[in-house]
């Protein structure tokens, strides 16, 4: 802090207004500004300031520790349920982005939709996009269940040595299916009641299967 401005020639006490002046002027010097505490030091003043009002006894209240350790919690608890509460908007669009390609198709349907919509084509004979869709079905239950993503430009190739970690007994399986809406998809090779079978088999054991765990997300 500077130090105050000089007395007045011949001791003379200053007035009202010059008093004025003189503090404007010492009060304007920068010292002054690098001593106001920053936005971070005021919150973590009201925080603390909190849990001392909080944790403080009132009347003929008598703190426990167990109250205390009460209130900690309860903070604790407000904090996780912010989190979930805005955090949740976020996964949603996350979500939703995700969903919105599927080996480079727009495909919003979900797993069971997907799989719906496959045994529909089935049962009419439909066996090309029985296969297509069944492995769409598999692809989208893989990235519900949180097991892996299949963000644009994905493969079907790509999606399979993706899951293998999570399922290494279904290597072969994966790739045998990823090979079948390849071929089905994009050479035009016929689907066939046994490609569809095969695929939707896969599939169903993928379901029941708990991934291997640190595989998960991968």
């Amino acid at each position: 802090m500077t130090a105050l401005a000089a007395p007045v020639p011949g001791g003379l006490d200053p007035d009202r207004d010059e008093a004025r002046e003189w503090a404007e002027h010492e009060l304007a010097d920068p010292a002054y500004d690098a001593a106001e505490p920053t936005l971070i030091d005021r919150i973590a003043r009201t925080i603390a300031d909190f849990f001392t009002d909080l944790l403080t006894p009132r009347g003929d209240l008598e703190w426990s520790p167990v109250l205390a350790v009460a209130a900690v919690v309860l903070a604790i608890g407000l904090v996780v349920a912010a989190v979930l509460i805005w955090g949740r908007p976020r996964l949603a669009h996350r979500t939703a982005e995700r969903s919105a390609l599927l080996f480079g198709e727009a495909e919003s349907r979900s797993a069971a939709e997907l799989r719906a919509a496959a045994a529909s084509h089935a049962a009419a004979g439909e066996w090309d996009a029985a296969v297509v869709v069944r492995f769409r079905a598999l692809a989208r239950g893989l990235e519900e269940r949180g097991v892996l993503e299949a963000p644009p430009g994905t493969t079907a190739q790509g999606l399979a040595r993706r899951a293998v970690p999570a399922f290494p007994p279904e290597e072969a399986a994966l790739h045998d299916a990823a090979r079948a809406f390849e071929d089905v998809r994009y050479l035009r090779r016929p689907g066939t009641a046994e490609l569809y079978a095969a695929v939707a088999a896969l599939d169903e054991r993928l379901a029941r299967t708990v991934p291997t765990r640190e595989a998960v997300g991968a």
